[in-house]
């Protein structure tokens, strides 16, 4: 009997709430050891004077390209819009994204 072995890779993107209040937005392949990472300051730049952090939100995708270019977009959007992902209210985030000023 042959066995196959199929390895799927997953890539997240995931927004941190920091010690400061403010969000910090990116994306791994490894959501697990990133987020420890983050929380032990090993990552360098914006999170490591914000700790402590916690994870508020992230989606899995099947490509590297489709969480950075997800990443890209969330990081442009307002605080507002971020909020109304974090709490998956639709409603808001569509309303916010029909609004110049999101």
């Amino acid at each position: 009997m042959l066995t196959v072995k199929i390895f799927v890779m997953a890539f997240w993107v995931y927004i941190l709430h920091c010690s400061d209040g403010s969000y910090y937005t990116g994306h791994t392949d490894d959501l697990e050891t990133r987020l420890a990472k983050h929380e032990s300051g090993e990552i360098e730049g914006y999170t490591a004077s914000r700790i402590p952090v916690k994870l508020v939100f992230s989606e899995v995708f099947s490509t590297r390209v489709e969480a950075l270019s997800a990443e890209r977009q969330i990081k442009g959007w307002s605080r507002k819009k971020k909020e109304a992902l974090i709490k998956l209210d639709w409603d808001e985030l569509t309303r916010l994204a029909n609004k110049k000023s999101s």
